[in-house]
């Protein structure tokens, strides 16, 4: 259902005709560690994944954005990864990595925000070394561009790339693996596929509520119903769901696909205030003078 997905979005954006679906890649840093285990907050894991998994969700306020920290703290240097910084909270970001022993290793994003610049091209400048990653289907720039199926490894940990088209063109969702020695429950960062109680708006950057509702049944609601859902934004107070609540209660995935697209299309929202600066920016990594080694 993917492949239908991304081709009817190749035909959308006439991108090349390669398949965005591929083979299940794990891409390594050349740093030999990589994150993996998470503590804190308010869930619970397996003893034998917390043990390694070091956890935190962070929120930058004016654009109510979440960002996640995850590291291996089992590896003699704790690898991290941060997904979905924000420019403006990189020196709390940063501050937090050193005063836990972290090394960061990736900077990654689930899709090209509207709301906010994301702060990985300025983790770049301040910390050489580091990786942007973003979906190849995003047309951004970055170090390393994810298909349908890659997987990121931190350490003994990886997050799996699920395509999720829908709200943007080039949205992924970052998923931790099934396998024992994983976090338990597993965890989906879900950017703005899926919120708490609701979903990303589909009506700019090659948004389609069609696709967007395919993606979340296809690609969310098919995890196990203890997966927490962990999103990019939240604006009511909100930090953590699961799959098994958001399949009861999102008063807009639960409905069928065309009562879902009727809603969709009359949401009538204004235009966001941020997108002519935003996007741009993001398309650069949030800087107009990115590291050489950004593609």
């Amino acid at each position: 259902m993917v492949m239908t997905h991304f081709s009817r979005l190749r035909q959308l954006l006439l991108l090349q005709p390669k398949s965005l679906v591929s083979q299940s890649r794990i891409l390594r840093p050349r740093h030999p560690t990589f994150l993996r285990s998470v503590m804190g907050s308010s869930s619970s894991f397996s003893s034998s994944s917390s043990s390694k998994l070091l956890f935190r969700q962070l929120f930058e306020k004016e654009s109510s954005t979440f960002t996640y920290l995850l590291a291996d703290v089992s590896h003699p240097d704790k690898p991290a990864l941060l997904i979905d910084p924000v420019d403006k909270t990189v020196d709390r970001d940063l501050k937090l990595i050193d005063e836990l022993g972290l090394k960061l290793v990736y900077a990654m994003n689930t899709h090209v925000h509207a709301d906010h610049v994301t702060g990985t091209g300025l983790l770049k400048t301040k910390l050489p070394g580091v990786k942007s990653v973003i979906s190849k289907a995003s047309g951004s720039k970055a170090d390393m561009f994810l298909e349908h199926g890659d997987k990121v490894s931190i350490g003994d940990i990886y997050l799996e790339a699920r395509a999720t088209p829908g709200h943007t063109a080039g949205c992924v969702a970052y998923v931790t693996g099934e396998e024992a020695d994983q976090p338990q429950p597993r965890m989906a960062f879900t950017g703005d596929a899926v919120l708490i109680r609701g979903c990303g708006r589909t009506d700019f950057q090659g948004g389609s509520s069609d696709q967007l509702y395919e993606s979340v049944h296809s690609q969310i609601f098919t995890l196990p119903k203890d997966t927490l859902i962990y999103p990019a934004h939240d604006y009511k107070g909100l930090s953590v769901s699961t799959v098994g609540e958001e399949m009861q209660h999102n008063p807009r995935l639960t409905k069928d696909k065309e009562t879902f697209k009727s809603i969709m299309s009359n949401l009538n929202l204004a235009y966001p205030k941020m997108i002519d600066v935003a996007v741009p920016a993001n398309m650069v990594c949030g800087l107009q003078d990115v590291p050489s080694q950004v593609n």
